[in-house]
């Protein structure tokens, strides 16, 4: 250790840790000490590669994958799943259970049954996959494959990830679905809640700088292009001025409609109807009918009108 290092430990280390310790005490959030261990982000990291694995078989990890050992494979990491989502499942709900004063021993069961049933729901998550790498490949004339897109489309990592995080979300799991959701966002730069409802046959082209609300909900046949925000047009405070949680906040965009890119749809009553098309860069904050067009002109205004009328 160099001398000058040495001399500021001896001199000063103790009272920089009594300052730091003193940030310590009020608990507001930073530290969570004396408490039930969280969640690992770590770990759960872990455990969605090794979903990846079992969904995407062949294309994610090292292993080599054939027809005769696929069972033992699956079956393999099913049972990896198992034990290590159900111990960081078990530890959100204690933190809830702290957060809620509950005596509750119920905690592993609980656990147990939600891990559970999230892996009984695998084949039903990627039957829908398989949708969503369709649509992506209907919809992307760059596509050259099916496996183009399973090797190298951020849209694979973020719908994948959504479809598992939904699930946990929907189940009641705390913190673990946006541990998910998060790690999505910053491989992909594309930010979905986890609570968001998303239809079949999805795709987000692009996708940098899409966010998509809690309660956004998505119909099946929709495709969204970079920039796209479904979000919350304002926040409803009580009387303290705190920001009162929970409602429909965010839009819903019913089937088969195409949202271009930039373009910003607000407020938990705004509905997009079916069959619309909505261009870039416009901002919407009521509902459109069916098959509504909506352009933003050369002049910054935008217009509406029904497919088929003229302008």
């Amino acid at each position: 250790m160099h001398p000058d290092l040495a001399k500021w430990q001896k001199e000063h280390l103790a009272e920089v840790v009594k300052a730091i310790e003193a940030t310590y005490v009020d608990d507001k959030g930073i530290n969570h000490i004396d408490g039930f261990n969280l969640p690992r982000r770590q770990a759960v990291y872990e455990i969605l590669t090794a979903l990846f694995k079992i969904i995407y078989p062949g294309y994610v990890g090292e292993d080599l994958v054939r027809r005769s050992n696929q069972g033992y494979y699956i079956g393999g990491l099913l049972a990896e799943v198992a034990d290590s989502l159900t111990e960081q499942v078990s530890k959100a709900f204690r933190y809830r259970c702290r957060l809620q004063n509950c005596e509750s021993a119920e905690c592993d069961h609980a656990a147990i049954g939600v891990v559970t049933h999230l892996l009984e729901q695998l084949p039903v998550i990627r039957e829908a996959l398989k949708e969503d790498i369709d649509a992506a490949y209907e919809g992307d004339p760059a596509a050259s494959s099916l496996e183009e897109i399973c090797t190298s489309y951020p849209f694979i990592t973020v719908i994948t990830v959504h479809r598992i995080a939904h699930e946990l979300y929907l189940s009641g799991v705390p913190l673990i679905p946006r541990i998910m959701s998060e790690y999505s966002h910053g491989r992909t730069g594309v930010d979905i809640h986890p609570g968001a409802h998303i239809g079949r046959h999805f795709f987000i082209d692009h996708g940098t700088g899409v966010v998509i609300g809690e309660t956004a909900e998505i119909g099946d046949n929709v495709k969204l292009y970079q920039g796209v925000t479904l979000g919350a047009l304002s926040f409803k405070k009580d009387e303290s001025g705190a920001l009162i949680k929970g409602g429909k906040r965010h839009p819903t965009i019913e089937s088969n409609v195409t949202i271009y890119a930039g373009a910003t749809i607000l407020g938990g009553d705004t509905v997009i109807g079916s069959g619309s098309t909505i261009g870039g860069n416009t901002w919407i904050t009521s509902s459109m009918l069916p098959n509504s067009l909506v352009l933003l002109g050369q002049d910054g205004h935008q217009t509406i009108r029904r497919k088929g009328e003229g302008i």
